[in-house]
Order: C-alpha cells, then structure tokens, then sequence
C-alpha cells in the first residue's frame, strides 16, 4: 500500500503532460524589424479576431537588425500555415488612404494570421511591416498592373470602375530587373466580372493640368484620389470588351485616361514630311488630322532621318492608322504604300496648323489640294515622303514679307525730298504773295493814293484827247483789254493756288482735289 501513492501521482503527472502537450500546437518563429506593441506571454494570434496563439518569447537575431519573435499556436491550429500565409502586428494606424487599428488603443497590439493557400509551411516567417489591403481568405480578383513611374499611388489607393470604388492597391513594389514599379491590385468579388482582357487601367491622381492642341484640360478626381491617389479601369468605346480575366493577369497602368484611350491606336504605316517652315509648337505625340478626323499621331522630329538635306528642311516622322477612316482595312504594306502614292498623285498634301491660339500648339492637316502640280510619291530610305504646303500664319507671313519687299523697293527717299522741295518752294511763293499784298495794302492807305482818281481822270482826259484819232474801236484799245483781262484772271489763278496750299499742300503731289462740292472742305458739313 506503500506504494499506491507514488504511482497514482505518477499516473497524474503523465496525464497533466500529454494534456498539456495535447493542448498547445506547433512553435513558429516571425521575423519583424521590431517588436513596438509585442510582449511576450502578452500579445495574441489572432486570425480573423479569433485568438490562435500566443507570443512565448521575443529575441534579437544574430545580425541585431530584426527581432525573432516567437509564437506557440492553439492546438488544432496547424492547418493554417500554409504557403502564402502572412503575419503583420495590427496596432493604431493612420495613412492618406485609411485609419485602422483604433480597437487596439483599448485591448493592445496583436499578431494577425492571414492564411495561405499553398502546402503546408515551415516554422520560419517574415513578418510584414504594413497591413495588407484585403486579406486572402476575402473572395475576389487579384491582379497586376505595371507602370514606368510610381506618382503618387500608395497601398490602399481605391480602384474606380466609372467613378465607383471596386477595391484597393494592396502593394507596390519596384522590379529592379524591368525598371519598372508594379501593383498588386484587388477587385471585389462582386465587381470581378467588369474586368476583361480589353480593359485599360489608368493613373487618376492628384490634378491633372494638361495644355496642347485642345488648349486646357484640368481633371479633379475624388478628394480620396486626390489625398491618396486612385486607378480608374473601363473598357475603351468601340472596343468590344473581350473574355474575362484570371487572378494574376498583368495590365499596362496607363499615365492618364486620354493614353488609355490612345491605346488602341494600331499604327500600320509610317511617312516622313519634310517642312520649310518653323515646327516651333509641333511636338512629339501631337495629332495628325484628316480634315478634323484624328488618323495618327507625331512619332518623331529629327534631322536623323534626312541627314543628306544639310537642314534645309524639317523632317518630321509621323504614323497612321488607316483603319480609323475606314472599316476595311488593307494589312499588306505595299497595298498601303500604292494607295499613298495614288492619294499623293490626286493632290494630298500635309500642312502644319495651329491647334490653339492660346498655347501656341499644332497639329499635322492632311488634305486633298487638286490645283497643286501632280508629284510622284519618293522615298526617304524606306519612308515614303509625302509633299508639304505652306498654310495657315506661315502662308500669312509669306505674303506680308513679299508685300514689305515690294514696299521696300519703291523711291519713297526720292518722293519725300521732291515733295520737301516743292513744299519749300510754295512756301516762298507763299511769302513773296504775302509781301506782295503788304505792299498794295500800304499803298491803298497811302494818302497821295487818295489823290490818284482825279489826277486818272485827268490824265485819262488827256490820253482820250490823244487818242481820239484812233476812234473806240481801234485795235491798240482791244489790245489793252484783252491784256488786262489776262492779268486779272492770272491773278485769280494765284490766289486760288495760294488757298489751295494753305488748305491741302500735298496737292502739288496728287492734282487737284475733283469733288463736285466747290465749297472748300473745311467747310462741309459732317454727316
């Protein structure tokens, strides 16, 4: 009976330890930079708000830039380390693009357990320092977009679908190898279906102030997209939208949305203009037209392409798509090629007109000119050379410089000094007429003057007295008429050219004024 004690308490020794072992699952070890919030014996597991685990220890890796930390899961729990599984330390947060974590400001950071869905893992983690968007367990499309720059598109920026948010970015991350910044984007279950191979995604952020050909654009997204960012998504009009996508399907993120819409552009041929004007305002991208249709666009302006021209001219590289004027569409090149150089015998010519008077922007004009001289399509290397006019203010500023030129080349020196000359000249008529007219007024007052009628009389008694043998109709007597009718009327000539001097010197130059009001013109009437 001695006996009978040791061994009862060894048999509860050995039931508590396969109880105790029973009841606690595997250890696993987590990887954080810190441990900020985490204690140990404290801080839980949680996946889901349902606790899992338990923090047991927390460490200093070897190399002192990260901590271990140290969990021992529930028992039953096992089944949720699978490959893909993800852990982060929720704790108060507050970003551009959202605000979580504020229940732990009461009950205390915690370990949350995002499961996989791969094999079974490992006991070795890395911890995330930023939450997730979504969690994995949360049904829906997950996909990638990619972009050339990252702007200001952060994880959980909202993802629109025509101005409604459809999900959230959940990371970025920078692809050393492409040179390019990718994004893992989530679509919400009930959404995933607007996704389709033909979709464009484009960058909604911030402001967009954009000058060209159609002078200002200014786009304002939502206040959110404009704090944080966003990405809009939609199928391009007249684009069919195409069978649905897969999780992991990689998508251009386009800079904004008129180069989504551009994406569809197809350019099929390539010509090279060559113009003898200023392309000051053309740049690369801007529109090629036919008569208001846009067709393509400017590939590229360089004196590369020509090099033998010596710069005599500016090439400029453009590219069409035929298919945007009309519905069939010819794919083989020289079917093109002989079309262009049919089109180019007709009279199509290119010019560069302004777009906007405001921002100084052109385009390219393409347009059929039947009464330029026909000209055979040539060729630049492979690109064929379609002719260039002069239109718009370069044609303007052709025709007023030939204007000036003629301009120029008239004797207006030579005019002017004949007109001073002339002008001088009257002036000292002018002043001998004036002096003229002093005299005789002086003379009028002159009392001896007063005395001349009688003494006339006299002496015109006298002179009929010597006369008289000549009669009253003698021809000395009509002589002396006919000379002082001449004198009178000379001078009337004199004062009506004095008047007109006065009133009009440039008369001298351009005749006598032939109005058939008499009346000098400072007297008219205004009507």
């Amino acid at each position: 009976m001695v006996w009978v004690v040791p061994i009862l308490a060894v048999l509860i020794g050995g039931w508590l330890l396969i109880k105790n072992l029973g009841s606690n699952g595997h250890e696993i070890q987590i990887r954080f930079e810190t441990a900020n919030g985490i204690a140990a014996g404290k801080t839980e597991l949680k996946c889901r708000s349902v606790t899992v685990g338990k923090v047991s220890k927390i460490e200093l890796s070897d190399d002192l830039k990260s901590v271990l930390v140290y969990c021992e899961l529930n028992s039953g729990s096992d089944h949720l380390l699978r490959r893909g599984t993800r852990f982060w330390v929720v704790k108060p947060r507050v970003t551009a693009a959202d605000v979580s974590g504020l229940e732990t400001l009461f009950t205390g950071a915690y370990i949350e357990l995002d499961p996989g869905y791969g094999d079974r893992g490992g006991k070795n983690w890395e911890g995330l320092e930023t939450p997730p968007a979504t969690s994995r367990t949360i049904p829906g499309r997950r996909l990638t977009l990619v972009s050339d720059e990252a702007r200001s598109l952060i994880v959980g920026s909202p993802v629109y679908y025509r101005g409604f948010e459809v999900g959230r970015v959940e990371s970025r991350y920078l692809d050393f190898d492409e040179q390019q910044i990718e994004y893992e984007v989530f679509i919400e279950e009930k959404y995933q279906n607007l996704v389709t191979r033909n979709t464009r995604f484009w960058n909604t952020s911030g402001i967009d102030i954009s000058a060209g050909v159609d002078g200002f654009k200014v786009r304002t997204p939502s206040f959110q997209a404009m704090v944080s960012g966003g990405v809009s998504f939609s199928v391009p009009e007249g684009l069919a939208a195409g069978d649905l996508v897969e999780d992991g399907a990689v998508f251009t993120l386009h800079r904004d949305a008129d180069s989504a819409a551009s994406s569809t552009f197809n350019p099929s041929l390539q010509m090279l203009l060559l113009f003898d004007q200023s392309v000051r305002g053309l740049s690369k991208n801007a529109p090629v037209e036919y008569r208001g249709i846009p067709i393509g666009r400017v590939r590229n302006i360089s004196f590369d392409y020509v090099p033998e021209l010596d710069n005599q001219r500016v090439p400029v590289l453009v590219e069409i798509d035929p298919s945007l004027l009309r519905a069939s569409r010819l794919e083989d090149v020289n079917q093109q090629t002989n079309q262009l150089a049919d089109a180019v015998r007709k009279g199509l010519r290119a010019t560069l007109k302004t777009g906007s008077l405001l921002t100084g922007a052109m385009y390219v004009d393409f347009d059929y000119y039947p009464d330029e001289l026909a000209q055979e399509l040539v060729f630049q290397g492979e690109l064929p050379v379609v002719p260039t006019l002069y239109s718009g203010f370069a044609q303007l500023e052709v025709k007023l410089a030939s204007i000036l030129e003629k301009i120029d080349k008239l004797p207006i020196e030579k005019a002017v000094n004949e007109f001073t000359t002339t002008a001088e000249e009257s002036r000292a008529v002018l002043k001998e007429l004036s002096a003229v007219a002093k005299v005789a007024r002086e003379t009028m007052e002159d009392p001896e003057f007063k005395e001349l009628p009688g003494n006339l009389k006299t002496t015109l008694v006298e002179l009929e007295k010597s006369i008289t043998s000549l009669g009253p109709d003698g021809a000395v007597q009509g002589d002396l008429l006919r000379t002082l009718d001449e004198f009178r009327a000379a001078m009337r000539s004199m004062e009506a050219l004095s008047d007109t001097i006065k009133e009009k010197p440039n008369s001298l130059l351009f005749g006598k004024d032939h109005s058939k009001d008499p009346s000098p013109k400072s007297l008219v009437p205004r009507r």
